[in-house]
């Protein structure tokens, strides 16, 4: 099986990149992506997904849970492109968004002596996210996070994005990931084929596949092992998939994030979070729309 690998040669073709007609619009997509997560538990997985995708996209709308809207009001002093809009009318936006984000920071099921349990609220995210698939079942869907845990691989829709850890990837698929690179590849290729997915691994050496394609994404460092830095990468990648196709997306994401790392980490070692990634993404990227 061929397997390429992802370098700065592909922004060449990017649609993100090229923009619009205006050279003010040039790196930016024209339109919005909807990111739906959050919980009374974890509000930082959706703020830093969202702050990466408002990097990309020209408007975000955020739907949370009511508790956190007074979070997301905090960072409108230094993000303004968001709107905060409740769970209700969440599909609406999403509908006529171009690409959504749901699952970070969404309560999920646990771990207990009788395996994988989906609790009450771990219902909740699992009712929410099976909601919105019915509603926009053509939209092109980024899921994360709590959505992983709590739906079954058959009731992802068809062509959506995932980008589960290890943990994900076994209540999803059934079996584990694999460690050595070339089967994991194979194992990556033929389930996004059986599935219709477009699957990303996040490792040392990442690896993206939509059943035709496999695409390694070099770089990075430990520090990425940092909490949030998934919910990043899924922020990254809805933005992308607002004008670009899922592999781009999922590279593209992978190949900022593992080198904003390297960046960091030549100033700070491995003592940086999602939140130094995150502001040291435009860089890499400005850098490299300066060359196009």
């Amino acid at each position: 099986m061929n397997i390429e690998t992802f370098d700065r040669g592909w922004f060449k073709n990017s649609k993100t990149l090229r923009g619009g007609s205006s050279k003010y619009s040039k790196g930016v997509t024209g339109g919005g992506v909807t990111i739906v997560g959050g919980s009374k538990l974890f509000h930082g997985a959706p703020l830093i997904a969202l702050k990466a995708a408002s990097r990309i996209v020209s408007m975000v709308y955020f739907a949370s849970p009511e508790e956190d809207k007074g979070i997301a009001e905090k960072i409108k002093a230094s993000l303004l492109n968001f709107i905060w809009v409740p769970y209700g009318e969440a599909g609406r936006y999403a509908a006529k968004s171009e690409a959504a984000l749901v699952g970070p920071g969404m309560m999920r099921s646990h771990v207990s002596e009788h395996g994988f349990v989906c609790d009450s609220e771990g219902e909740q995210t699992r009712q929410v996210s099976i909601s919105l698939f019915k509603e926009c079942p053509d939209q092109k869907w980024v899921i994360d996070g709590g959505t992983l845990q709590v739906v079954s691989v058959n009731e992802l829709p068809r062509g959506a994005v995932i980008s589960p850890n290890k943990k994900e990837f076994e209540m999803l698929f059934g079996e584990e990931m694999k460690n050595n690179l070339e089967e994991r590849a194979v194992q990556i290729h033929g389930l996004a084929n059986k599935y219709g997915l477009v699957i990303l691994t996040k490792d040392e050496i990442s690896i993206v596949s939509d059943g035709v394609r496999t695409v390694k994404i070099l770089g990075g460092n430990e520090g990425l092992v940092k909490g949030c830095t998934g919910d990043l990468i899924a922020g990254l990648i809805v933005g992308f998939l607002a004008k670009d196709d899922g592999i781009f997306a999922c590279a593209v994401a992978s190949y900022l994030t593992k080198k904003a790392a390297e960046k960091l980490a030549e100033k700070r070692g491995f003592m940086f979070n999602s939140d130094d990634l995150v502001d040291v993404i435009p860089e890499i990227y400005g850098e490299i729309v300066r060359n196009y």
